[in-house]
């Protein structure tokens, strides 16, 4: 059915009531539904090199039906029941989709980001009570299996270690190198260690226990990225397929073949795009382990779209930004659309790619605790580049504020807090600690996401800010906070204030502010080294920190952060247009209602597309002086 406007939206649901939709209850009936549809047809394809004529394996959905029933079989054995927690640290691999798929039907599946550090790895262990842990055996140029071993030396309830090994998908002579330079891990484990093939190999492709035909708790996912300790998420099987139902209603048949170079940690890859090949019988390609990340895939990755003949490209703005720094060397005549989510999208970015591929991109918006989907600009409707587009069908949303009278719902271009009820929000029960989830929802059902946005005439919804005050760096969330208390651990700091500064790559960078105790004396750079030292993931370090007489503060003392974005917008801003030789420049930044903060630019005789084409590159907005 056509999905071009709040019109089709609208008459989706009024055909009938979500629940009167024919969706299997649980993630093995749908699986058996698809394989029994299209059993010789390519479920997923993997490759661990990014060469388009590097070796692949294809997998079938009758293929991969038989792979998750014996992982289930698998983790049952080894004492998974429906509320125990498989987790996985796993860059991609078929093997990832097996365990992922394999651990929802025995237990609970808990993914989480191999690019954590080990305390982190391990708090999350501990927090979802994981028995059983799926990794990398040692392999090198990763240290993942490293990690693991760590963090699992701090979750004492883990039981089972089971390792994959990713020689397989390699071919001579590269396969006989890897033995000799596996790298080794040092000390003991409490956990048994087993091969996880070997192991799955054995199993039966009959499910040996009972798979009830009812909704429940089946995954678990951490929010955030590189910083802090990461709340987790509960995610039922009813969420879960309504994201499949949408792809499969909405966009994928099983003649399509998706890209997917993100990570099966992330709820983009999960849930929006396996989820919607399950119910739909897509074929998803999934190059390299680390996806966008691995060697060679921006420099091949039209060539792989040529190899695969894709028609659907999943991407985000960095992506998109490093594919622009590389010719379409391939026909990429296949490719219909490109869905780009996780930050928004630099009007620029979005011109040139929609320009030089001949592609369209539409901008989608989701998150961890709402199992991902909200909204999209339609793919066959107008796209109002820099909305995140219309609410998805059985998707509600609610634009709030806060008001002395209690929480009042605001009127079309009026700003609030987003706030989403749907089949993928777990009212009441988002986090698994419950004291998170009080005053997380609004009328019991919306969940409050914290980011401040407003919804147009036409029904198109904005983001214009975030309440959380997260810094997101390139999809990934970073806590202003574990800067701010690196920062203020030295001695000479008396405040601090992190924010996110513009950046035209990965959408903000991490930048500091200071204010020093009376007679202290400091310099910027030696505040630079002592915060390297004291963050421990390089993502969330400052790009650039400045120590101020005084910071901005509020009536009650604490830092006032708008005027510190002002600051960091003006000298990003007016460094670009210094950078491309124009004498344009940022005079003053206001706060828009319906914008949020907009740079005011005097042009100083500079032509005004050529300051177009600087700051496009830029997803906050700016407008000329005076308008």
């Amino acid at each position: 059915m056509t999905f071009a406007s709040v019109a089709d939206r609208n008459n989706i649901e009024a055909q009938m009531p979500w629940a009167d939709q024919d969706i299997a209850k649980t993630l093995l009936g749908q699986l058996g539904r698809t394989a029994a549809a299209f059993p010789d047809r390519p479920a997923i394809s993997y490759q661990l090199l990014s060469g388009p004529k590097d070796k692949a394996e294809t997998v079938t959905w009758s293929q991969l039906k038989d792979r998750t029933v014996q992982a289930a079989n698998l983790f049952r054995n080894l004492g998974v029941g429906p509320t125990d927690t498989v987790a996985y640290i796993l860059p991609n691999c078929n093997e990832t989709v097996y365990a992922l798929l394999g651990g929802m039907v025995a237990g609970i599946v808990n993914p989480i980001n191999p690019l954590l550090e080990p305390e982190q790895i391990a708090a999350i262990l501990r927090e979802t009570g994981a028995k059983v842990v799926v990794t990398l055996k040692p392999f090198p140029k990763t240290d993942v299996a490293q990690k693991v071993a760590e963090a699992c030396r701090h979750a004492p309830q883990v039981q089972t270690v089971l390792e994959i090994d990713l020689n397989r998908y390699l071919t001579p002579p590269k396969s006989w190198l890897v033995p000799l330079l596996r790298p080794k891990i040092d000390g003991t484990r409490h956990a048994d260690v087993i091969c996880f093939n070997k192991a799955l190999k054995a199993q039966p492709t009959q499910l040996a226990f009972d798979d009830p035909d009812k909704d429940r708790v089946a995954a678990y996912f951490h929010t955030g990225g590189t910083t802090g300790m990461p709340k987790v998420a509960q995610h039922l099987y009813s969420g879960m397929l309504y994201n499949g139902w949408l792809g499969h209603k909405l966009l994928f048949t099983e003649e399509d073949n998706i890209i997917c170079p993100l990570p099966l940690f992330h709820v983009f890859a999960v849930h929006v795009i396996l989820m919607s090949a399950i119910c739909s019988g897509a074929h998803v390609v999934f190059p390299t382990p680390a996806g966008y990340r691995g060697e060679g895939v921006f420099d091949n990755f039209w060539k792989l779209c040529e190899r695969w003949k894709i028609s659907f490209v999943i991407t985000v703005p960095t992506a998109v930004s490093a594919l622009m720094q590389r010719k379409v060397d391939a026909d990429i005549s296949t490719v219909k659309v490109a869905f780009s989510g996780s930050a928004p999208m630099p009007l620029e970015l979005f011109k040139r790619f929609e320009q030089t591929c001949g592609v369209t991109i539409c901008e989608g918006y989701g998150l961890t605790e709402a199992t991902c989907l909200v909204s999209v600009n339609p793919p066959e409707g107008v796209k109002k580049v820099g909305s995140i587009g219309i609410p998805f069908p059985y998707t509600h949303v609610k634009i709030v504020q806060q008001s002395p009278d209690g929480p009042r719902e605001c009127a079309p271009d009026e700003v609030g807090e987003i706030c989403v009820a749907s089949p993928g929000v777990y009212a009441g029960s988002t986090y698994t600690e419950e004291d998170k989830n009080h005053e997380l929802f609004h009328e019991g059902i919306y969940l409050r996401t914290g980011d401040l946005g407003r919804i147009d005439e036409d029904g198109y919804l904005w983001i214009t800010g975030r309440a959380k005050d997260l810094i997101i760096r390139g999809g990934h969330n970073i806590d202003p906070a574990e800067i701010e208390e690196a920062l203020l651990a030295h001695p000479a700091v008396c405040f601090a204030g992190a924010i996110g500064q513009p950046d035209a790559h990965a959408g903000e960078l991490p930048c500091a502010f200071v204010e020093l105790v009376d007679g202290a004396e400091v310099t910027e750079a030696e505040l630079m080294d002592h915060a390297r030292r004291h963050i421990h993931e390089r993502a969330a370090c400052p790009k650039h920190l400045a120590i101020l007489s005084e910071l901005p503060k509020t009536a009650v003392g604490k830092v006032f952060k708008p005027e510190l974005r002002k600051q960091a917008i003006t000298r990003v801003y007016n460094g670009a247009l210094e950078e491309a030789g124009l004498e344009a420049r940022v005079t003053e930044v206001i706060d828009d209602r319906k914008r949020g903060l907009v740079a005011q630019v005097t042009a100083n005789g500079a032509d005004k597309a050529q300051i177009a084409a600087c700051l496009g590159a830029f997803t906050r907005p700016w407008e000329p002086a005076g308008t």
